[in-house]
């Protein structure tokens, strides 16, 4: 039977005629004598006629509770009325916000009268927050509820790595989120990828789990967790509150790179970093160390030609105290004495600061070059690739595949699909 709704103010299907349990006409002891069985069974088929739709109700939940067995009991209450509901645990893990006390809703599903206990209650199928969608709901009750926990604290949050290595990405293997997090990490850092799904049934509890694993591993430095841009359903599983958990128990600095600029999850305000796209998450990863390459930099020329020139100061202070206690003294020949000293100081003095200006342009053009062995772009010019198996898995030894099994490489520009001839299962390390 198709599904159709009515409000509880109508339309309703048109009811029978109701069945006369005496006779029109006699004395009392005339009168026919109904079991409670019999009124029972008028009454649930009066329902069943009745309300032989689902109907929607609106009105104010009371007092929820939430058994062990999974189903919610509830009153909806309106100014003059109170109706007792029940929703079944198949329901209620369909269930996207936490229902509260108070809370005005519209719920959906059948009337129902239970004949052994001669009870009416509300079978209640969906609940709709009123004036404001469910799934907005459901975030604004987990954000306080964790704020509440002090998980969004700025003294909990740790600082990134100036000089990471190891970056763990919990992101899906296709999609250009990861190819630009890729594009810009290659070269620079070593990049450990967790494949998970980021979207649909069953995407929380496998990113929650890729979090988890990745702390398990050795030499990780920080992770990185995201995916693309999308609707609020489509990043719903980064507002969860076992990803939400997960990030919060993260050993390793956790940067959360979701959807764009626009998009705020859960994940972004428990993480240590809030990137606003995947590709801003891989550049903040490398920022750090840009920025203290510049500040060396900066210093190094800053004490390159400050030391020399305090240097020159107190020389030519010195000799002008020189000059001083020259021409205090009058005798011709002491003076001629002293004016061929000044000359041999300032010859001194001179050959000192050219030797010290030679010294610091070699010690600069030293760490000049120190820097450059040291530049990111010196790494590129190395060229790495990523080699992939057919199930998105990282190829780190030769024995993880054999001859006919298909490969994918990805390079700085594109990827290259292939197929194994030969492998050698030598030992390199990983």
């Amino acid at each position: 039977m198709p599904t159709r709704h009515y409000s509880l103010k109508g339309p309703f299907p048109e009811k029978p005629e109701p069945r006369e349990p005496f006779a029109q006409e006699g004395l009392e002891s005339d009168r026919r004598t109904l079991t409670v069985s019999e009124v029972t069974r008028q009454i649930k088929e009066l329902f069943e006629q009745t309300f032989a739709y689902s109907v929607l109700v609106e009105g104010e939940l009371s007092d929820p509770k939430l058994y062990p067995s999974g189903h919610l009991w509830f009153d909806l209450k309106d100014s003059q009325a109170s109706l007792k509901c029940v929703m079944w645990k198949e329901s209620v893990r369909a269930l996207k916000f936490q229902p509260e006390q108070g809370l005005q809703v519209i719920c959906s599903g059948r009337v129902e009268f239970y004949a052994p206990r001669g009870e009416v209650k509300f079978s209640v199928r969906s609940i709709e927050p009123k004036g404001v969608g469910a799934l907005q709901l459901a975030f604004e009750q987990l954000k306080e509820k964790l704020q509440k926990e002090g998980l969004f604290a700025d003294e909990r949050k740790r600082p990134l790595p100036v000089f990471p290595e190891r970056v763990g990405l919990v992101t899906s293997p296709q999609g250009a989120a990861i190819d630009d997090m890729l594009r810009i990490l290659r070269g620079h850092v070593e990049v450990v990828l967790k494949p998970t799904r980021v979207q649909g049934e069953g995407a929380a509890p496998a990113i929650a789990q890729g979090i988890r694993d990745l702390n398990r591993l050795e030499n990780l430095d920080m992770l990185i967790v995201g995916r693309g841009g999308g609707s609020l359903e489509d990043l719903w599983s980064f507002n969860e509150e076992t990803v939400a958990r997960a990030i919060a128990g993260s050993a390793l600095p956790v940067i959360s790179a979701v959807g764009h600029e626009k998009d705020w999850t859960i994940s972004d305000l428990v993480a240590d970093v809030r990137a606003p796209t995947p590709t801003k998450g891989a550049e903040i990863v490398l920022a750090q160390r840009r920025g203290c390459f510049d500040r060396l930099a900066a210093a190094l020329e800053e004490q390159a030609f400050t030391e020399p020139a305090e240097w020159l100061a107190e020389l030519t202070e010195k000799v002008e105290n020189l000059v001083s206690n020259l021409l205090a003294r009058s005798p011709q020949a002491f003076l001629l004495h002293q004016s061929e000293r000044l000359h041999s100081l300032q010859g001194t003095l001179f050959a000192r600061v050219l030797h010290l200006l030679e010294q610091s342009s070699d010690r600069v053009n030293g760490l000049a070059g120190r820097l450059n062995a040291l530049s990111p772009l010196a790494v590129l010019e190395r060229g790495y690739s990523i080699t992939f198996d057919a199930e998105g898995r990282i190829i780190k030894r030769a024995l993880q595949v054999k001859p006919g099994d298909r490969i994918e490489t990805r390079l700085h520009e594109g990827k290259i699909h292939s197929r194994v001839e030969r492998t050698d299962g030598g030992n390199y390390g990983d």
